[in-house]
């Protein structure tokens, strides 16, 4: 009888063990996470900067104008344009004429066009605010206008906190 109670006590013990083993070493199944799409990088070679936008911008398109600076000289005189430049605006990949969204424009200065700027030898619009930095290197400044949203279209929100993170890198 001690034999048998020996071999039972045994066989628990082992079968304990095998279930202890196998329920700690139980495979975990993989997390689902859902990860955003990578970024993209809109890299302009003509004026030596890139600009990083998020995964959704995937398909972006890239609309080409001129800003231009008007003399600051009396309204009899009427205003001239003293100074022109390229604008550069990124547009998101869902914009239709029908359901337009708010485009990321950036301004592209020279540095002697920027420095008369900010010494208000010219100006661009009728905003009292003039256009704010995003970047330079050693021949250009890139801005953004002043009140470019203004008319707070779709995506606005979405273009304010891609330009809070810093996406201009100049090269």
């Amino acid at each position: 009888m001690k034999k048998i109670l020996t071999i039972v006590l045994l066989f628990l013990v082992i079968a304990l063990g095998v279930a202890l083993y196998f329920s700690f070493n139980k495979k975990q199944p993989a997390a689902t996470t859902t990860t955003p799409p990578a970024a993209v990088i809109y890299t302009n070679n003509d004026f030596s900067f890139s600009f990083s936008l998020p995964g959704s911008w995937r398909g972006y398109s890239i609309v080409t104008d001129k800003w231009e600076g008007y003399s600051l000289s009396s309204a009899a005189d009427g205003q001239k344009i003293t100074e022109r430049g390229p604008l550069i605006s990124i547009r998101h990949p869902e914009w239709t004429p029908q359901t337009p969204r708010q485009d990321i424009p950036i301004m592209i200065f020279t540095l002697k066009q920027w420095g008369d700027l900010q010494q208000d030898k010219f100006h661009i619009g009728a905003s009292p605010i003039g256009p704010s930095e995003l970047g330079r290197n050693n021949k250009y400044v890139f801005a953004l206008p002043a009140r470019y949203n203004f008319a707070f279209p779709t995506g606005f929100e979405e273009v304010d906190s891609i330009i809070k993170s810093s996406p201009l890198r100049a090269f």
